[in-house]
């Protein structure tokens, strides 16, 4: 949002959204856009109103997004277990330093250390 000497200028994102009690929803999601590119029509303000149910699944996960989800939360938590591990911090700190400056190299520690247990997740997982 963008506030000016008259009030709210500009605003993006959820005004809105259903309150769930008892299991259901009530109300609906009222939702915000402010176009930023330019263009010769004036008005760059929109707002939408979307069903409680909008962002409901309405299909079963497939195999393949299954995989992806349980690889994401293995990942995770190696991770967060390497993160935490005193035995790896210094080597993992070198090689981070060494890889940031090059092409494609992560440049935070998090982003490096995803990478390194997401290909360590792969190669034991490969087949």
């Amino acid at each position: 949002m963008k506030v000016g000497p008259a009030g709210i200028e500009t605003i993006s994102g959820a005004m809105k959204r259903p309150k769930k009690q008892n299991g259901h929803s009530h109300g609906n999601y009222l939702v915000a856009t402010h176009r930023v590119a330019p263009s010769a029509n004036p008005n760059c303000q929109r707002v939408y109103s979307f069903d409680a149910d909008r962002y409901e699944r309405t299909s079963q996960p497939s195999a393949d997004e299954l995989k992806a989800r349980a690889r994401f939360a293995a990942v995770r938590a190696m991770v967060a277990e390497r993160a935490d591990d005193l035995s790896h911090i210094s080597s993992d700190q070198a090689a981070f330093i060494a890889q940031k400056d090059t092409a494609g190299g992560k440049t935070t520690m998090r982003a490096y250390l995803w990478m390194v247990c997401g290909a360590e997740y792969d190669a034991e997982h490969q087949g």
